[in-house]
């Protein structure tokens, strides 16, 4: 079967340029939206010319100006969108989705998600909730628009929970104590972000995940803070003091931080007290990545964990 044209856009982040890397290596024909908005920004910019040399084509586009979204649409079969969850810019994608609407061939659409599943994260904390409510309102005008979609999400990143043993304020484990999240035994999903990117290209012509959610949770990484921290140790030999906080002192420490802390917190703590990312059955609506597609070999944590010791 003749594999789909890909678009994606936001492909010089984080997660994004993994996004092409697995679109390319598993043999699609790849687009990336290049924005004016770049400007001088040098580092993205010769990250698109490794991408072109790669064999992919840079296709200009910008939120700003909607007829080019639609040209760049009308050139390939599914787009992804990736958004920084810092850059508060979800619902630029609206623009995206009506783009999408007007150019009329869109096989598949994947929105930026990754992480909560917005649909079960109606009860979030203020003011992190702005971004799980802003994805559903998103959502809303995909299928109001009848816009075939996949949503993948579900991981915690290991770049980001992981290699720093899940510690806010670091990205690298701490060496003497570790802060523990009340009892440390909620479990959460957490994936190599290069995994991420292969399970995600493998939905775009997979008919099972079509207009469905496709959650990340390979059992081997299905971890509770305690498993990861077990796991650092027994790789360095050596233990760490366990200092545990309540969730009433964690939430405690939201008062005077800035709106990116307490953010920070509200997810933190919905990943590690609630175990939002893993406390419910995947029900019909949903797939899991492993059980999909076996062939992808996922990095497990202890792994993953050697290159910091």
């Amino acid at each position: 079967m003749e594999k789909s044209k890909v678009l994606v856009v936001g492909g010089t982040g984080y997660l994004g340029r993994r996004i092409v890397s697995a679109s390319l290596s598993q043999g699609h024909p790849t687009y990336v939206l290049q924005r004016p908005e770049i400007g001088l920004d040098i580092d993205k910019l010769q990250m698109l010319l490794a991408f072109k040399k790669q064999g992919a084509h840079l296709v200009e586009g910008s939120f700003s100006d909607l007829e080019s979204l639609v040209r760049a649409v009308k050139l390939v079969d599914v787009v992804i969108c990736l958004m920084s969850f810092r850059s508060h810019n979800i619902l630029l994608q609206l623009q995206l989705v009506e783009a999408i609407k007007r150019a009329g061939n869109i096989k598949r659409f994947l929105p930026s998600e990754f992480g909560f599943d917005p649909a079960r994260m109606g009860h979030a904390l203020e003011p992190g909730r702005v971004s799980f409510d802003d994805k559903m309102v998103v959502r809303k005008a995909i299928q109001d628009a009848k816009i075939p979609f996949t949503y993948v999400c579900g991981a915690g990143f290991a770049g980001y929970f992981a290699s720093n043993l899940s510690q806010m304020g670091t990205l690298v484990p701490p060496k003497e104590k570790v802060l523990i999240y009340g009892d440390g035994n909620a479990k959460v999903s957490i994936v190599d972000e290069d995994d991420i990117a292969a399970y995600t290209i493998k939905t775009i012509d997979d008919p099972r995940t079509l207009n469905q959610t496709l959650y990340l949770r390979p059992p081997e990484n299905e971890l509770s803070q305690k498993q990861l921290v077990e796991m650092w140790e027994n790789l360095i030999g050596k233990k760490l003091e366990h200092i545990s906080i309540s969730k009433e002192d964690f939430l405690a420490s939201m008062k005077g931080m800035d709106y990116a802390g307490q953010v920070g917190v509200g997810h933190f703590y919905h990943m590690f007290y609630e175990g939002a990312l893993t406390n419910f059955e995947i029900g019909e609506e949903g797939e899991e990545a492993s059980k999909l597609y076996p062939e992808v070999k996922y990095t497990r944590m202890n792994e993953y964990l050697k290159i910091y010791a």
